[in-house]
Protein backbone atom coordinates (compact mmCIF):
# COMPACT_ATOMS: atom_id res chain seq x y z
CA UNK A 1 0.00 0.00 0.00
CA UNK A 2 0.84 3.37 -0.32
CA UNK A 3 -0.40 7.39 0.03
CA UNK A 4 0.33 9.12 -3.58
CA UNK A 5 2.75 11.13 -1.46
CA UNK A 6 5.56 11.05 -4.16
CA UNK A 7 9.01 11.12 -2.06
CA UNK A 8 10.53 12.38 -4.89
CA UNK A 9 11.67 11.50 -8.97
CA UNK A 10 13.83 9.06 -10.44
CA UNK A 11 15.78 8.78 -13.82
CA UNK A 12 15.48 5.84 -16.21
CA UNK A 13 18.48 4.36 -16.84
CA UNK A 14 17.33 1.52 -18.76
CA UNK A 15 14.16 0.24 -20.34
CA UNK A 16 15.10 -2.92 -22.02
CA UNK A 17 12.21 -5.10 -23.52
CA UNK A 18 12.89 -9.29 -22.03
CA UNK A 19 10.81 -11.94 -22.66
CA UNK A 20 7.23 -11.91 -21.44
CA UNK A 21 8.13 -7.89 -20.01
CA UNK A 22 10.28 -5.62 -19.53
CA UNK A 23 13.71 -4.94 -16.81
CA UNK A 24 13.39 -1.35 -15.84
CA UNK A 25 16.26 0.38 -13.98
CA UNK A 26 16.27 3.24 -12.00
CA UNK A 27 18.73 5.89 -11.17
CA UNK A 28 17.79 7.51 -7.04
CA UNK A 29 20.60 7.20 -5.21
CA UNK A 30 19.25 8.95 -2.21
CA UNK A 31 15.78 7.24 -2.33
CA UNK A 32 16.89 3.47 -1.87
CA UNK A 33 19.22 3.92 1.27
CA UNK A 34 17.37 2.39 3.35
CA UNK A 35 15.41 -0.04 1.08
CA UNK A 36 16.29 -3.76 0.31
CA UNK A 37 15.78 -6.51 -2.06
CA UNK A 38 11.93 -7.95 -2.64
CA UNK A 39 10.64 -4.04 -0.90
CA UNK A 40 7.28 -2.92 -2.53
CA UNK A 41 8.12 0.91 -5.16
CA UNK A 42 5.65 2.49 -6.69
CA UNK A 43 7.18 3.81 -9.81
CA UNK A 44 4.43 6.50 -11.52
CA UNK A 45 2.18 5.04 -9.33
CA UNK A 46 2.59 0.82 -10.40
CA UNK A 47 3.59 -1.60 -7.23
CA UNK A 48 7.07 -2.54 -8.61
CA UNK A 49 9.44 -4.85 -6.71
CA UNK A 50 12.92 -4.19 -6.08
CA UNK A 51 14.86 -6.87 -7.59
CA UNK A 52 18.25 -5.24 -7.20
CA UNK A 53 20.70 -2.67 -6.44
CA UNK A 54 23.32 -1.35 -8.56
CA UNK A 55 25.33 1.80 -8.70
CA UNK A 56 22.43 4.42 -7.06
CA UNK A 57 19.78 2.80 -8.47
CA UNK A 58 17.03 -0.02 -8.61
CA UNK A 59 16.17 -2.60 -10.68
CA UNK A 60 12.53 -4.04 -11.24
CA UNK A 61 10.86 -6.43 -13.25
CA UNK A 62 7.67 -5.22 -15.03
CA UNK A 63 5.61 -8.01 -16.45
CA UNK A 64 3.60 -8.25 -19.40
CA UNK A 65 0.00 -7.35 -18.17
CA UNK A 66 1.22 -4.01 -15.93
CA UNK A 67 2.90 -3.12 -19.28
CA UNK A 68 -0.78 -2.94 -21.20
CA UNK A 69 -2.35 -1.65 -18.33
CA UNK A 70 0.43 1.35 -17.53
CA UNK A 71 2.22 3.87 -19.25
CA UNK A 72 5.27 1.84 -18.38
CA UNK A 73 5.92 0.39 -21.38
CA UNK A 74 6.34 3.93 -23.09
CA UNK A 75 9.41 4.59 -20.29
CA UNK A 76 12.45 5.48 -22.35
CA UNK A 77 16.20 6.05 -21.39
CA UNK A 78 16.23 9.68 -19.58
CA UNK A 79 12.60 9.89 -19.02
CA UNK A 80 11.69 10.60 -15.17
CA UNK A 81 9.30 8.61 -12.96
CA UNK A 82 7.54 9.64 -9.49
CA UNK A 83 8.85 7.27 -6.55
CA UNK A 84 7.25 6.26 -3.34
CA UNK A 85 7.82 4.15 -1.04
CA UNK A 86 5.36 1.75 0.26
CA UNK A 87 3.63 2.60 3.13
CA UNK A 88 4.39 1.82 6.94
CA UNK A 89 1.93 0.78 9.59
CA UNK A 90 2.84 3.20 11.55
CA UNK A 91 3.42 6.13 8.97
CA UNK A 92 0.79 9.24 8.82
CA UNK A 93 -1.75 8.78 5.99
CA UNK A 94 -1.06 12.43 4.81
CA UNK A 95 -2.72 11.26 0.82
CA UNK A 96 -5.09 8.31 0.48
CA UNK A 97 -5.12 4.24 0.45
CA UNK A 98 -3.26 3.99 -2.79
CA UNK A 99 -2.69 0.16 -4.42
CA UNK A 100 -0.76 0.50 -7.08
CA UNK A 101 -2.71 -1.61 -9.41
CA UNK A 102 -3.45 0.80 -12.17
CA UNK A 103 -6.79 0.93 -13.25
CA UNK A 104 -6.22 2.29 -16.77
CA UNK A 105 -4.43 4.60 -18.69
CA UNK A 106 -5.90 8.22 -19.10
CA UNK A 107 -4.90 11.21 -21.00
CA UNK A 108 -3.62 15.05 -19.95
CA UNK A 109 -5.97 17.49 -21.62
CA UNK A 110 -5.21 20.74 -20.03
CA UNK A 111 -2.50 22.46 -17.99
CA UNK A 112 -3.58 26.12 -16.65
CA UNK A 113 -2.22 28.62 -14.40
CA UNK A 114 -5.18 29.61 -11.14
CA UNK A 115 -3.44 32.13 -8.55
CA UNK A 116 -0.92 30.26 -6.59
CA UNK A 117 -2.23 26.62 -8.05
CA UNK A 118 -2.62 24.69 -11.51
CA UNK A 119 -5.95 23.38 -13.03
CA UNK A 120 -4.85 20.05 -14.61
CA UNK A 121 -7.37 18.64 -16.79
CA UNK A 122 -7.56 14.93 -17.15
CA UNK A 123 -9.35 12.23 -19.83
CA UNK A 124 -10.61 9.17 -18.76
CA UNK A 125 -12.19 5.79 -20.06
CA UNK A 126 -16.04 5.88 -18.49
CA UNK A 127 -15.10 2.49 -16.97
CA UNK A 128 -12.76 4.66 -14.39
CA UNK A 129 -15.15 8.25 -14.29
CA UNK A 130 -17.89 5.84 -12.83
CA UNK A 131 -15.68 6.19 -9.18
CA UNK A 132 -14.78 9.78 -9.27
CA UNK A 133 -16.30 12.09 -7.46
CA UNK A 134 -16.28 15.66 -6.44
CA UNK A 135 -13.70 15.89 -3.31
CA UNK A 136 -12.71 12.82 -3.44
CA UNK A 137 -9.32 11.31 -4.16
CA UNK A 138 -7.99 9.98 -7.43
CA UNK A 139 -4.04 8.57 -8.45
CA UNK A 140 -2.44 10.18 -11.47
CA UNK A 141 0.70 8.45 -12.01
CA UNK A 142 0.95 7.85 -8.28
CA UNK A 143 -0.11 10.94 -6.93
CA UNK A 144 -2.64 11.78 -4.70
CA UNK A 145 -5.28 14.55 -6.17
CA UNK A 146 -8.52 15.65 -5.03
CA UNK A 147 -10.55 15.89 -7.74
CA UNK A 148 -12.32 19.30 -8.16
CA UNK A 149 -14.66 19.22 -10.95
CA UNK A 150 -15.82 15.67 -12.89
CA UNK A 151 -17.39 15.84 -16.50
CA UNK A 152 -18.75 13.19 -18.88
CA UNK A 153 -15.30 12.01 -19.86
CA UNK A 154 -12.69 13.77 -17.46
CA UNK A 155 -12.14 15.55 -14.23
CA UNK A 156 -10.02 18.24 -13.00
CA UNK A 157 -8.09 18.75 -10.23
CA UNK A 158 -6.56 21.97 -8.39
CA UNK A 159 -2.46 21.31 -8.03
CA UNK A 160 -0.24 23.28 -4.90
CA UNK A 161 2.82 24.37 -6.10
CA UNK A 162 4.55 21.98 -3.88
CA UNK A 163 3.22 18.45 -5.54
CA UNK A 164 3.81 19.97 -9.00
CA UNK A 165 7.62 21.36 -8.05
CA UNK A 166 8.43 17.71 -6.71
CA UNK A 167 6.73 15.14 -9.44
CA UNK A 168 6.45 14.77 -12.76
CA UNK A 169 3.44 16.63 -13.49
CA UNK A 170 5.19 19.89 -14.49
CA UNK A 171 7.10 18.24 -17.24
CA UNK A 172 3.61 16.02 -18.54
CA UNK A 173 2.81 17.62 -22.01
CA UNK A 174 -0.87 18.11 -23.04
CA UNK A 175 -1.54 15.26 -24.65
CA UNK A 176 0.39 12.63 -22.92
CA UNK A 177 -0.46 9.52 -21.44
CA UNK A 178 -0.98 8.93 -17.16
CA UNK A 179 -1.68 5.83 -15.30
CA UNK A 180 -5.03 6.17 -13.10
CA UNK A 181 -6.20 4.50 -10.08
CA UNK A 182 -9.58 5.34 -8.79
CA UNK A 183 -10.55 4.89 -5.23
CA UNK A 184 -9.96 1.90 -3.91
CA UNK A 185 -13.17 2.41 -1.33
CA UNK A 186 -15.41 3.19 -4.37
CA UNK A 187 -14.54 -0.20 -5.78
CA UNK A 188 -15.46 -2.07 -3.12
CA UNK A 189 -18.64 -0.31 -2.66
CA UNK A 190 -20.01 -1.03 -5.87
CA UNK A 191 -19.08 -4.50 -5.46
CA UNK A 192 -21.05 -5.06 -2.35
CA UNK A 193 -24.02 -3.25 -3.42
CA UNK A 194 -23.57 -5.03 -6.50
CA UNK A 195 -23.85 -8.12 -5.33
CA UNK A 196 -26.29 -7.14 -2.65
CA UNK A 197 -28.44 -6.24 -5.45
CA UNK A 198 -27.97 -9.71 -7.23
CA UNK A 199 -26.38 -8.36 -10.35
CA UNK A 200 -22.75 -8.78 -11.40
CA UNK A 201 -20.40 -6.29 -12.77
CA UNK A 202 -20.11 -6.99 -16.27
CA UNK A 203 -24.24 -6.78 -16.84
CA UNK A 204 -24.00 -3.83 -14.41
CA UNK A 205 -21.17 -2.48 -17.34
CA UNK A 206 -22.98 -3.58 -20.11
CA UNK A 207 -26.55 -1.43 -18.90
CA UNK A 208 -23.98 1.53 -18.24
CA UNK A 209 -25.22 1.48 -14.32
CA UNK A 210 -22.67 3.52 -12.28
CA UNK A 211 -22.08 3.52 -8.89
CA UNK A 212 -24.32 6.12 -8.70
CA UNK A 213 -27.37 4.52 -10.04
CA UNK A 214 -27.14 1.58 -7.98
CA UNK A 215 -26.67 3.53 -4.15
CA UNK A 216 -29.39 5.20 -5.50
CA UNK A 217 -31.54 2.38 -6.05
CA UNK A 218 -30.10 0.73 -2.58
CA UNK A 219 -31.31 3.81 -0.46
CA UNK A 220 -34.73 3.22 -2.14
CA UNK A 221 -34.51 -0.85 -1.27
CA UNK A 222 -35.15 -1.51 -4.61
Amino acid sequence: MFTGLIECEGVITRAERVSGGMRLEVYAPEFGRDMAIGDSIAVDGVCLTVAKFIRGAFLADVSGETLDRSTLGGLRQGGKVNLERALRLSDRLGGHIVSGHIDGVGTLQLRQPAGKFTVYQFGAPASIMEYIVEKGSVAIDGISLTVAKVGDEGFTCAVIPQTESSTTLKEKAVGAAVNLEADMFAKYVKRFVAGYMGVDEPSARSQHRGLGDMLREFSEGR
